[in-house]
C-alpha cells in the first residue's frame, strides 16, 4: 500500500496560480513543525498507519520542498501530510477562495458531478448540455485514466476516516480538486459504461460558472432535499413525518448555538403529532450537517425512556496545543465555566502525552408528555457530525429503527478538535484530542449502519423515492 501511495502523496498540484511568497527553508521549517505537532497533540497520530510509514512519507515530501511557495500551495501540501493519517479531524481546511476566483475570473471547470458507490463512480449530475453522457453512466476512465486513479488523486486532499467518507464528500467537490490536481483544461474524455451495458467515449466542454448555471436549471425538475429546512407534518394514516433540520441555529448565525427557538419548534412539533394520534413517527435526517447536543438531546428526550447520553467514554489527551487553544477560549470567555475551565483543571495537573477522561452527563426523558409510539430514523451518506451521533443513541439504546444508508461519518471517531498554527506561513492545523466512543461501547472507527438498508438512488428521480421505501418499510413492520 504505501508503495502505491507514495507517487501520489508526494506528485504535486498543477492549478495553483499565486505569487511565490515562502522559501524553501521557510518550508521545510513549518513541514517539521507540522509532523512534530501532530505527533504531540493528535490523540493517537499512527491509529490507522504506522510510524515507519508516517516517516517514509513525511521524507519524501520534504524533500520535494525545494522551491519557494505561496502560503495557499503549501496548506494543500501540508494538507496531504495531515490527510495520510485518515482520521478527518486531523487537517488543514481547504481556502476555496482560490477557485472561486479562478471561477469569477470566467475560468472553466469540469461539468459533471459523479455518485461514488463501492469505489466505482457514475455520472449523477450533468451540465455540460452533451445528452450522451446520461446520469447513471459508470465512469470508466476520464482523459485517458482509470477512474480509480481519479479517486485516489483527488481523495489525497481530503482528511477521512475511510474512503467511504472520502467518495461521500468527493460527492460535492470533485471538480474542485480535480482542477487542484490538473489545472484548466478545454475538454474532458469520458469513457463510459451506459445503462445498456455498452462501452462509448463521450467528451464534453469544460464550462464557466455561468454556462453550468444554464444547464442545471433543468435539475428543478428533479427531487433534492433541503438540507436547513424544518418539517413536521402528519402523512397518511397515523404516521408522523419530522424533519428537523440542522442542530445549531439557521435561523440566526449571529446566535448559532442557541437552541431556544428549536426547541420550540420541536415542541409544537410532538404535541401536534401526539393531539392528532401519531402512533408512529419517522425522523428524516438525510443530508443533515448536523451540529449540537443541546439541540437534538430535547428531541430525543419526547421518546426517550431511560437516561441516555452521546458517548459512552471521552477521552482527552493533554498537550500543550490542547491546552494553549482551551486557553484561548478562556481569554475570550472570562468568567466561563464548564467544559473549558475542567480541561484546565487537567491540563495542568495531566502531564502531556496521557490521557484523561470527560465525564459525561447523562440526558433525560422528558417529564410530563411524551411520543410513545414506535421511532424510525432515516439517514444517509450524507448525515453528518451530530446527526450521526442521534443515529447510534436511538439504535444503541433502542429508542428506534435506523434506516436508510449507512452513514460515512463515523459514530466512535477521534474528535473534539483543536488547532495549532505554523511558525512561518501561519497556517492553521487542525487535530483530535479526543476518543470518542458511541454509546454501546463498540471502539471501532466506523459509521452507523441501519437496521433496514434503503439505498439511495445513483441518477436523480422525480420524487422522493427513499421516503416512499422508507414509508413501505414503516407500514411493513406494525402487526
Amino acid at each position: 500500500m504505501l508503495r502505491k501511495l507514495l507517487p501520489i502523496l508526494c506528485l504535486a498540484s498543477a492549478a495553483a496560480a499565486e505569487p511565490n511568497q515562502y522559501t524553501a527553508a521557510e518550508l521545510k521549517e513549518d513541514f517539521e513543525a507540522l509532523y512534530a505537532g501532530l505527533e504531540a497533540a493528535h490523540y493517537d497520530l499512527y491509529a490507522h498507519r504506522p510510524g515507519d510509514e508516517y516517516d517514509a512519507l513525511f521524507a519524501c515530501m520534504l524533500a520535494g520542498l525545494d522551491a519557494p511557495m505561496s502560503r495557499q500551495e503549501a496548506s494543500v501540501r501540508f494538507q496531504q501530510f495531515a490527510a495520510y493519517g485518515d482520521v478527518a479531524h486531523s487537517r488543514i481546511d481547504y481556502d476555496r477562495s482560490t477557485f472561486e476566483a479562478y471561477r469569477d475570473r470566467g475560468g472553466k471547470q469540469l461539468p459533471v458531478y459523479i455518485r461514488i458507490v463501492d469505489g466505482r463512480a457514475y455520472v449523477h449530475s450533468n451540465y455540460s448540455g452533451n445528452d450522451n453522457l446520461p446520469a447513471g453512466s459508470e465512469i470508466l476512465a476520464l482523459n485517458g485514466r482509470p477512474m480509480p486513479e481519479w479517486l485516489e488523486r483527488t481523495a489525497r486532499h481530503l482528511s477521512a476516516d475511510t474512503p467511504y467518507i472520502a467518495h461521500s464528500l468527493l460527492e460535492f467537490m470533485f471538480p474542485m480538486y480535480l482542477w487542484q490536481e490538473i489545472g484548466p483544461v478545454e475538454r474532458f474524455e469520458f469513457e463510459i459504461l451506459d445503462s445498456n451495458g455498452e462501452n462509448r467515449t463521450v467528451t464534453v466542454a469544460a464550462l464557466s460558472r455561468d454556462e453550468i448555471r444554464k444547464y442545471s436549471e433543468t435539475d428543478d425538475a428533479f427531487f433534492s432535499l433541503d438540507s436547513v429546512s424544518r418539517e413536521a407534518r402528519m402523512l397518511d394514516g397515523d404516521v408522523a413525518y419530522l424533519r428537523p433540520g440542522p442542530f445549531y441555529n439557521v435561523e440566526n448565525p449571529e446566535s448559532m448555538w442557541e437552541p431556544a427557538r428549536f426547541v420550540e419548534f420541536i415542541d409544537e412539533s410532538f404535541e401536534m403529532f401526539i393531539d392528532r394520534g401519531a402512533e408512529v413517527l419517522l425522523i428524516d435526517l438525510r443530508d443533515n450537517p448536523g451540529g449540537d447536543a443541546s439541540f437534538s438531546d430535547p428531541m430525543i428526550a419526547w421518546f426517550a425512556d431511560r437516561p441516555f447520553k452521546f458517548a459512552s467514554t471521552f477521552s482527552i489527551r493533554s498537550s500543550a496545543a490542547a491546552r494553549a487553544s482551551n486557553q484561548a477560549r478562556l481569554d475570550a470567555n472570562p468568567g466561563a465555566t464548564g467544559p473549558s475551565v475542567f480541561f484546565e483543571e487537567h491540563y495542568s495537573t495531566v502531564p502531556y502525552g496521557e490521557t484523561f477522561e470527560f465525564p459525561l452527563p447523562d440526558a433525560q426523558p422528558r417529564e410530563g408528555r411524551q411520543f410513545e409510539g414506535e421511532v424510525y430514523v432515516l439517514i444517509d451518506r450524507h448525515s453528518y457530525s451530530n446527526t450521526v451521533t442521534v443515529a447510534a443513541i436511538i439504535q444503541d439504546y433502542g429508542f428506534g429503527t435506523i434506516l436508510g444508508e449507512k452513514t460515512s461519518d463515523m459514530a466512535t471517531t477521534y474528535g473534539a478538535m483543536e488547532t495549532f498554527s505554523l511558525p512561518n506561513t501561519g497556517i492553521v492545523v487542525g487535530f483530535p484530542k479526543a476518543h470518542i466512543v458511541r454509546p454501546s461501547g463498540d471502539r471501532k472507527t466506523d459509521g452507523v449502519t441501519p437496521d433496514v438498508a434503503i439505498r439511495s438512488p445513483i441518477a436523480p428521480t422525480r420524487h422522493d423515492v427513499v421516503l416512499e421505501r422508507a414509508l413501505e418499510v414503516v407500514g411493513l413492520a406494525r402487526p
